[in-house]
């Protein structure tokens, strides 16, 4: 593997990081004063809540590592992107709000993916 991809593979890695960081740190802090929301009762608020404090954490490591605010919105759209044609599945009752939120987190990796490949000369140097 050459440098380049070497560099862009450990900023895919970093930007997992920081996703999980956001979602764990403000998740924590949203429960704390009580505006936490349960998977079960309020999936659709509870998704949406974890996809802003995933965005967070994001946003606020791509802006340290210096990307423009058009990669990073980008970059966070890719946390709300998959409940698009999840949302109607739950309303359904096809899916519950477990099912919602493993669906997700499993389309949301490869949809950064898609993003950091659009901009991978931005992802693939050293900031």
């Amino acid at each position: 593997m050459n440098r380049s991809w070497r560099r862009f593979a450990w900023h895919y890695v970093e930007m997992v990081i920081a996703m999980f960081a956001g979602m764990f740190a403000l998740g924590f802090l949203a429960d704390a004063v009580g505006l936490g929301f349960s998977h079960d009762q309020e999936p659709e608020l509870a998704y949406l809540l974890m996809a802003f404090n995933m965005s967070v954490g994001m946003a606020v490591w791509m802006r340290f590592r210096g990307h423009d605010w058009a990669g990073t919105l980008e970059m966070c759209a890719a946390m709300f992107v998959p409940v698009v044609p999840l949302f109607p599945l739950l309303w359904m009752g096809v899916i519950d709000g477990m099912g919602l939120m493993m669906a997700a987190h499993v389309a949301m990796f490869p949809l950064m993916l898609l993003v950091m490949l659009r901009r991978r000369d931005e992802y693939a140097h050293a900031h």
